[in-house]
């Protein structure tokens, strides 16, 4: 029963939740692109699970989802950070609060917009104590970084147009800056959203499989680290 629905501070909000076949092990919430709630972010969801992670990603669109360029920037731009944020900090307690939780708290992941959101959980949702971003956008402002509360991961496509390698270093510096424990990869050859590896048509030609994996790898590894208390 992957879809769900938990309670936030602010109402209700649906999700899609996939769990580890073992039913203990650490969680993470996995924050979607500009696209919504989709074949991929429930893709990544089944990923972690299979990894031993609850992972839970919040429907921040309610539902819904698309793949046209035009239409996905509309709903990002018309995203409201209060209702964006109460939905994160709502998930990672409902992932906290299954009863084979392990783990000293829980994990957050996204990519594009949703890179961008990871970052902004940290800051802000009690829970959260790691976050990995994957080519980090956020055109609703920043949250304060000096409020991170564990370390940041990021992965970036070295061929980014949206994201280029220059803002990438410029993103860790300031985190850097505000006192965040931050490790930045660049990875060669890769452009913006690299590991998405849907059926998206705007999406078709950018998965590079290398870097998705390695990434994959290091994502993984930092976020069984982080979440046991050992990072």
């Amino acid at each position: 029963m992957p879809d769900v629905e938990f309670t936030t501070g602010a109402g209700t909000t649906p999700g899609y939740l996939a769990e580890p076949a073992s039913g203990q092990g650490p969680a993470t919430i996995v924050l979607q692109e500009w696209w919504g709630l989709d074949e991929h972010v429930r893709g990544v969801c089944e990923r972690f699970a299979a990894e031993g992670f609850f992972a839970l990603a919040p429907d921040l669109y309610r539902g819904a989802a698309t793949t046209k360029p035009s239409e996905a920037q509309q709903k990002m731009m018309a995203l409201s950070m209060e209702q964006a944020e109460a939905d994160m900090c709502g998930a990672a307690d409902y992932v906290a609060s299954k009863a084979g939780f392990e783990g000293s708290g829980v994990g957050s992941v996204g990519f594009c917009l949703g890179g961008g959101l990871s970052v902004w959980a940290l800051a802000t949702c009690p829970r959260v104590v790691a976050a990995v971003t994957y080519y980090y956008v956020l055109p609703h402002g920043k949250p304060d970084f000096s409020r991170l509360k564990g370390p940041v991961l990021g992965h970036f496509g070295a061929e980014d147009e949206f994201v280029t390698a220059e803002a990438a270093a410029e993103l860790e510096s300031e985190l850097r800056a505000a006192g965040a424990a931050v490790t930045f990869h660049q990875y060669p050859g890769a452009t913006h959203a690299f590991f998405n590896d849907s059926t998206n048509p705007e999406r078709v030609g950018r998965h590079d499989p290398d870097a998705a994996q390695i990434s994959w790898q290091r994502t993984v590894s930092f976020l069984r680290d982080a979440l046991s208390g050992s990072a």
